[in-house]
C-alpha cells in the first residue's frame, strides 16, 4: 500500500505556499510606501485555497481534443488583485504603511500556524511509519 503526502498533508503544503506568495506581496507594498503612483497589491487567499481544494478534488478541466481551448494558464494570477485605499496619497500612492504593517504581521501568524499543523501532520506519518 503506497502512501500519497498529497493526501496526507492535506491542504496544509498549499495554505504555506499562499502564505509565502502574500508575504512577498505585502513586502512589496511595504518597500514601495514612498513610491508615487504605486498601487497597493494583495492576494486573496480564500480563492487560492479554493482553487486548491478544486485541485485536489481532481475535478479540474482537461483538454480532450485539440481544437479546445487550453485552460493551464487561466487564472495565474487571479488571485492577486489591488487593493482600494481607504485614503489614497495625494501623489497617487495608495499603500497605508501601517496597514501594510499589520497584514504583514498577522500573515506571518498565519504561516506558523499553517506550518505547526503541517508539523504536526509530518509528526504522524514519521510515527506511524516508525510503529509508535
Amino acid at each position: 500500500m503506497a502512501i500519497s503526502l498529497d493526501k496526507a498533508l492535506g491542504i496544509h503544503q498549499h495554505a504555506l505556499e499562499g502564505r509565502i506568495k502574500r508575504a512577498e506581496v505585502l513586502a512589496n507594498n511595504l518597500a514601495n510606501a514612498d513610491t508615487p503612483g504605486y498601487k497597493a497589491r494583495d492576494i486573496d487567499f480564500q480563492a487560492m485555497m479554493q482553487k486548491a481544494q478544486e485541485g485536489m478534488s481532481g475535478f479540474g478541466m482537461n483538454r480532450t481534443h485539440e481544437s479546445h481551448m487550453d485552460t493551464s494558464g487561466m487564472g495565474q494570477d487571479s488571485e492577486l488583485l489591488y487593493r482600494i485605499p481607504h485614503q489614497p496619497s495625494v501623489d497617487g500612492n495608495t499603500v497605508d504603511a501601517q496597514q501594510e504593517q499589520t497584514r504583514f504581521m498577522r500573515n506571518a501568524m498565519d504561516y506558523q500556524a499553517s506550518f505547526q499543523f503541517l508539523d504536526g501532520k509530518i509528526s504522524g506519518i514519521k510515527k506511524a511509519l516508525s510503529g509508535q
